[in-house]
């Protein structure tokens, strides 16, 4: 299997895993959370898109360490999956931080 696809995989396996048995902040049930998801993906699609596009990329992927399904635009359906567990991370642990510091205040 290719290696890349793998370690998207598990990403996204680690941080959902993450919020669910360890930080539990419910983020991933807010309305906020997948609205914020969907103008993060805007973006990241308009410039992955253009980064990717076959007619004249600007990133190169090794064909073997993808699976080779290209949506749309030509972004390899990956770049999907290392997008949500990245963003997704980062708003777990703004939350989590967040928390402890009005806990402090």
């Amino acid at each position: 299997m290719p290696e890349y696809t793998v370690v998207a995989v598990l990403s996204l396996a680690a941080v959902v895993t993450l919020e669910a048995r360890v930080l539990r902040t419910g983020l991933l049930q807010t309305r906020a959370y997948w609205i914020a998801m969907a103008i993060c993906y805007g973006f990241m699609i308009a410039v992955n898109g253009w980064l990717t596009k076959l007619t004249a990329p600007i990133v190169v992927y090794d064909p073997d360490a993808i699976t080779g399904w290209r949506i749309p635009w030509d972004i390899p359906f990956e770049d999907y999956l290392f997008g949500f567990s990245m963003l997704t991370l980062t708003m777990l642990v703004w939350d989590v931080v967040g928390e402890r510091q009005e806990v402090k205040a």
